[in-house]
């Protein structure tokens, strides 16, 4: 599964605007510009973008509280997400969906979900979907290490498994459920091993290098293409900001944190691995570095000038089910 070089400038690209784009929203909270929780995904940038790689609009997938990076990912226009962020008309949810409910269904986006783990039974339903009208679409959910322990991951797995369905079950262990260690909650080190109870592969990547984790959902992916059933990807990652913006971070120190950050930052890794070995130019990736920047500039600036709902269209969009 070799890339073009447009491919990685454009895999590069993807993760640069998560990365501005989340960055950018952590100094919106501290001017007192944007309220409410937000759960930032930088630092996890190659999960979503290798993941999303290999998916088009007739594949879905399914996200978490922590979701902007995989709308990011999945080709949801930042302009609409960060007017929807701002609670504006122009937003992609008309302002009603906020951080933790965006979605895109014309680009196979379900939905950034705000319960732990609720994700995963959507992408096996979307899965479900897939197979019995022949699409050939796979569903991807997202989740963290503590939606592992939930009753619906293992409920979800377990009959994407008997039914064999197109679906590929991403979990993102970035060491931390809130700030619970991973193994004070989990009773395996690695999350992928429960895979093995339900008859699928379970397989690790490195979260923090994009080509890994390319290379690895791009064999799951296909498999489950193939008709061969899910597959559980377990991607080793870590967020650089705290559980939400504001957080203090008191449960994890500045030491681990830089052990992290040097020599395995995704964007700084991609770099001098492509570089490297001359599948890239470094003035290619500043160049984009620029373009990004006005990008989310732009999107600020739009969402700022943008009108807010009218009041009339409050019940518009809104389905209650008995």
């Amino acid at each position: 599964m070799e890339l073009s070089r447009e491919q990685l400038l454009e895999a590069y690209r993807r993760m640069r605007r998560i990365r501005v784009f989340e960055e950018k929203l952590a100094e919106l909270v501290a001017a007192g510009k944007l309220a409410g929780f937000l759960h930032l995904y930088a630092g996890e940038e190659a999960v979503a973008v290798a993941v999303a790689a290999h998916l088009s609009t007739r594949d879905t997938l399914a996200s978490t509280h922590r979701g902007h990076g995989h709308c990011l990912a999945k080709g949801v226009e930042a302009k609409a997400m960060m007017a929807e962020l701002f609670g504006r008309a122009t937003g992609i949810c008309k302002g009603k969906g906020g951080s933790m409910h965006i979605a895109d269904l014309d680009r196979g986006m379900l939905g950034a979900n705000g319960i732990v783990g609720a994700g995963i039974p959507l992408a096996t339903g979307a899965a479900l979907t897939a197979k019995l009208k022949h699409t050939g679409g796979v569903a991807v959910a997202f989740f963290g290490d503590g939606a592992s322990n939930q009753g619906q991951f293992h409920e979800a797995l377990n009959l994407a498994a008997v039914w064999k369905l197109p679906a590929l079950f991403v979990a993102e262990n970035n060491g931390y459920g809130e700030a619970t260690p991973h193994e004070f909650a989990c009773s395996v080190r690695d999350i992928a091993q429960r895979a093995a109870s339900y008859g699928m592969p379970g397989v690790i990547a490195d979260g923090m290098d994009f080509l890994d984790v390319y290379a690895k959902a791009g064999g799951a992916i296909a498999r489950a293409r193939a008709g061969e059933g899910p597959t559980l990807l377990e991607c080793k990652t870590y967020r650089y900001f705290g559980h939400y913006v504001g957080d203090n971070l008191q449960y994890r120190s500045k030491e681990e944190a830089e052990s992290w950050r040097q020599g395995r930052d995704p964007l700084e890794r991609f770099e001098r691995t492509t570089v490297g070995e001359g599948l890239v130019e470094s003035d290619a990736l500043r160049t984009i570095d620029a373009e990004i920047a006005e990008e989310i500039e732009d999107a600020v600036s739009f969402a700022e000038a943008s009108p807010w709902p009218s009041p009339e269209d409050v019940s518009s969009d809104v389905y209650v089910s008995y």
